[in-house]
């Protein structure tokens, strides 16, 4: 068996790995590249392996860095199944059709007003090869073996914590060789989501470092959140989140709504979820209750906390109408990359009594690094636009299991594993991951380049 690294080494983004025995290949994972333009450039070049010879598609979670690439694989050829939990499946056909949708709206905006050095500007796919793709998803229940490929391969799913649906995969081969897949794990503290289970144990393990080399800081969200907002709302500014739509979106209504009942922010201050997908997966919060803590009533509770945003009218509206009224609008996307959030950011960022709160992980090159970093010209559709408003980014509200989190499921591992790959992660956090796992239990550990291969 060869198993290659195609996405999600050095860098946290375009997660793809490649199993190979034979002439069967198997991909897990099947993610965008996102940040550094050297980086997205990758996700135009073609796939190091045909995509009609992949046989299988294994997916971990429906986050855009782990299925974004999807719709563009099936484009160019994939006709096999792609297998994943039931909530898993439903997250990402919100999440791909909207991804379709926003890539043909970005490439006839910038043909609109000429500000790409493409002529045309492309979608990399479009909503319609979404749905297409859609066609070929398989749902698997957790913790059952399912075999595929006339037996040549099974593979069982098993709950990973980090949004709904997320797994660890582990995959079996040559009469009972494992490898797992840790996908990205949650967080045993997280107020919404379950923790992960234990290590299913493997001879090989692929271990995701988004926080490798950190430790989250323990002060509470909920306080972190009631000092900021308070503090712009009484300067008359407006609070603006960007927010993964799926996952962390949710996580901030939670506080939200903890805030709001105990009177912590004002009851009048408005709040709003403006982004479709969204909307879309908290509607799905609540019919998953499986995958999370929440109690049916209190899980409906949380999730009305905000007006929901639906069209583009009440969007703009948002910005242009009540201006000067301080309100909190969460948006995606996450890392301020695309989607209806840059028209709140091109509104308020020049405004020095707003707040832009980055909500989580910023991968390098993206706009919310940049806005991290303390850059004071953002660009975005084309135009310059100076930051005036106060930035700040929360360490604490990660839905990633920081080093200590991730060594501790590490060490449910009964039997020393023949390597553990340490993947997705910048160069950093995984090569710290790398050394802690060599130092502290002595095993094997590498951090692979793009493109790397290795016999298992």
């Amino acid at each position: 068996m060869k198993l290659s690294f195609w996405g999600a080494a050095h860098t946290v983004t375009g997660s793809k790995y490649l199993l190979e025995s034979g002439n069967r290949k198997i991909l897990v994972d099947c993610g965008m590249f996102q940040g550094i333009k050297d980086l997205r450039l990758l996700n135009w070049d073609d796939m190091p392996v045909s995509p009609d010879k992949i046989d299988a598609v294994l997916l971990t979670h429906a986050h855009f860095d782990h299925s974004g690439y999807i719709p563009k694989l099936v484009k160019d050829g994939f006709r096999g199944k792609i297998y994943c939990s039931d909530a898993t499946r439903e997250l990402a056909e919100i999440i791909l059709k909207d991804s379709g949708h926003i890539q043909e709206e970005d490439a006839e905006r910038a043909n609109r007003y000429g500000y790409s050095k493409h002529a045309p500007a492309l979608a990399l796919y479009t909503e319609m090869d979404a749905e297409r793709a859609m066609e070929q998803f398989e749902t698997v229940p957790f913790a059952k073996k399912i075999e595929i490929l006339d037996g040549e391969f099974s593979f069982s799913l098993h709950r990973a914590g980090h949004i709904l649906g997320a797994a660890s995969i582990r995959v079996e081969f040559d009469g009972g060789t494992s490898i797992l897949f840790s996908g990205d794990l949650g967080r045993k503290g997280d107020p919404l989501m379950k923790p992960p289970v234990d290590i299913q144990q493997s001879d090989y393990i692929v271990v995701e470092s988004t926080y490798g080399d950190r430790l989250h800081d323990k002060t509470d969200p909920a306080d972190l959140l009631e000092e900021i907002i308070n503090r712009t709302s009484q300067r008359g500014g407006s609070v603006i989140i960007p927010a993964f739509a799926v996952g962390r979106a949710q996580n901030i209504l939670y506080y939200l709504h903890q805030l709001r009942q105990e009177g912590r922010i004002p009851s009048a201050l408005p709040i709003y979820l403006d982004s479709p997908m969204a909307v879309s997966a908290t509607e799905l919060l609540c019919r998953h209750s499986a995958d999370h803590r929440l109690p049916s009533g209190t899980c409906h509770e949380v999730c009305s906390v905000a007006k929901y945003v639906r069209t583009k009218e009440e969007s703009k509206a948002l910005d242009s109408a009540s201006n000067g009224v301080p309100k909190i609008i969460v948006s995606a996307s996450g890392m301020a990359t695309g989607g209806r959030v840059l028209h709140h950011l091109a509104h308020y960022i020049g405004d020095h009594r707003s707040t832009v709160i980055l909500a989580g992980f910023q991968a390098a090159g993206t706009r919310g690094d940049r806005l991290a970093r303390g850059e004071k010209t953002i660009k975005i559709h084309g135009t310059y636009w100076d930051v005036a408003a106060e930035i700040i980014k929360l360490d604490n509200m990660s839905a990633h299991a920081d080093y200590a989190e991730l060594m501790d499921w590490l060490r449910t591992q009964k039997k020393q594993p023949r390597k553990v790959f340490v993947t997705h992660g910048e160069a950093s956090a995984a090569s710290a991951l790398r050394d802690r796992i060599e130092s502290e239990l002595g095993w094997s550990a590498v951090v692979p380049e793009y493109g790397d291969s290795e016999d298992i």
